[in-house]
């Protein structure tokens, strides 16, 4: 009797667990990675062991494709005085681009979230509160993403948030398919470098050379907004990419044949 009641208590805990959307089966964490790209060719994720569960639950990462367009990102978690220089390129330019905020910074700077939707942008979900969203259940995870949702509504009147960038890249399966069930394709990211250490800048040259030699079809380029590299490449960026044949295109465009 006592060890049927064990086994029964074993069971009735898991059941417990897995609906709360704690960790077991399928919640590996994965920390996105990638192959870069060098002469053209596609960054690749073949070589890491999250491709098939990022494919059957609708991440991206870059566009297979031919063409020559990039996807530009950035991720917004707090201001560091330079998204309005990141803002008047872009506008200067005419490139449409996703910021992906987080809650501290809806609250922090309303205004630029208003400017990013008046100049034709995308605002993403980076979550309310940054946290590893492989430590927190399926609905913690409802919780920090409808809060970014309705903040950002509020602020902008942005009615539509269907694009996700977990939170330092950390996801499992459970986490795909829960945010996916949400109505979300997380957005990973096929260009990037190390420049979110503002206590590291190094240049624009810098921060061009790393992106530029990254270049291929179909690319998602992210971005940190708080580099000071970023913020100064990022019109030689541009004028090179399109000078190379490259076009920019929203997240919308994404994945449709144009």
């Amino acid at each position: 009797m006592k060890r049927f009641m064990g086994s029964l208590l074993i069971l009735t805990l898991a059941a417990l667990l897995l609906f709360a959307g704690v960790a077991v089966a399928g919640d590996t964490p994965f920390h996105f990675g990638f192959k870069k790209s060098r002469n053209g060719a596609p960054a690749s994720i073949d070589e890491e062991g999250f491709k098939s569960i990022l494919e059957k639950h609708g991440g991206i990462f870059k566009e297979s494709t031919e063409r020559k367009v990039l996807y530009l990102t950035f991720d917004n978690g707090y201001e560091n005085g330079y998204t309005t220089l990141i803002l008047d390129v872009l506008q200067e330019r005419q490139v449409p681009a996703t910021f992906f905020v987080t809650g501290h910074y809806i609250k922090d700077q309303p205004e630029l979230l208003r400017r990013m939707t008046r100049e034709g942008h995308l605002i993403g979900n980076h979550s309310w509160s940054h946290p590893d969203m492989t430590t927190i259940s399926n609905e913690q995870i409802k919780v920090e993403l409808d809060k970014v949702k309705q903040a950002v509504t509020q602020v902008t009147g942005q009615q539509t948030m269907p694009f996700l960038r977990p939170p330092r890249g950390i996801f499992s399966e459970r986490t795909l398919a829960a945010s996916h069930e949400l109505g979300y394709t997380n957005v990973f990211w096929s260009i990037a470098y190390k420049d979110w250490e503002t206590s590291s800048q190094k240049g624009w040259k810098y921060a061009y050379d790393n992106v530029i030699t990254q270049l291929h079809p179909g690319a998602v380029i992210l971005l940190h907004s708080v580099s000071k590299d970023n913020a100064e490449a990022l019109g030689h960026i541009i004028e090179e990419a399109r000078r190379q044949g490259y076009e920019f295109k929203s997240l919308t465009q994404f994945g449709k044949a144009q």
